[in-house]
């Protein structure tokens, strides 16, 4: 079926009755309302931020700071839309994750779990530990919700929505996926202009 975004936008690709508060890794990817690039220029394939964009950064980074079940991986802000990898579950962090693409190391739960090809979805999960975890769809809410309120305020636009209401999501099932999704993330500002005809080329047989 050839891509139609008007179709593909509303379709969801959440699993049902999956709990997105288990320890797992997540390749998530989020638009601007309209695709408006109001985050940055692209400049000899590279992206160059604006103002709204490094706010968009920083509500990145927010998260991580934010909860403490929560480490980033690979990710990257591009004119008008940015995606990243999520990790959910105790975190070990590693390298300098004030910049995109910082890979951060997986935690052994983490690393079981992208052993496992297993879509089997748990009857009941208890979260370890005294935090109340958030799912990864409210995740990503607060983090629309962080930066919409900071650039309307410099916009002088209250209550303007940022974002696209929906988000591409796709649990990430074993190393040989999660490599391959870095480096798309990180192969992503010089394949922008089709990257926007098909919000995600990788498919299961490249993992195979």
């Amino acid at each position: 079926m050839k891509y139609d975004h008007d179709i593909h936008k509303r379709r969801s690709v959440r699993l049902k009755d999956y709990d997105y508060t288990r320890d797992g890794a997540y390749f998530v990817k989020v638009y601007i309302k309209y695709r408006e690039s109001l985050l940055g220029n692209m400049e000899n394939g590279k992206v160059s931020l604006s103002r709204y964009g490094c706010i968009v950064r920083d509500s990145w980074l927010w998260l991580e700071e934010q909860h403490s079940y929560v480490t980033l991986d690979e990710w990257i802000i591009m004119p008008n839309h940015m995606h990243g990898i999520i990790l959910i579950g105790d975190r070990c962090k590693g390298g300098d994750r004030c910049k995109g693409g910082s890979r951060t190391a997986l935690t052994t739960m983490s690393m079981s779990m992208l052993k496992s090809k297993s879509r089997s979805r748990p009857t009941s999960m208890t979260t370890p530990g005294p935090t109340r975890r958030k799912p990864l769809g409210r995740l990503i809410g607060a983090f629309k919700t962080f930066s919409t309120k900071q650039i309307n305020k410099i916009r002088n636009t209250p209550g303007l929505p940022l974002w696209q209401r929906n988000y591409f999501e796709r649990i990430i099932r074993n190393e040989l996926e999660l490599n391959h999704i870095r480096e798309y993330i990180m192969q992503n500002p010089g394949q922008c202009h089709d990257d926007d005809v098909h919000p995600f080329k990788l498919t299961m047989a490249d993992f195979v």
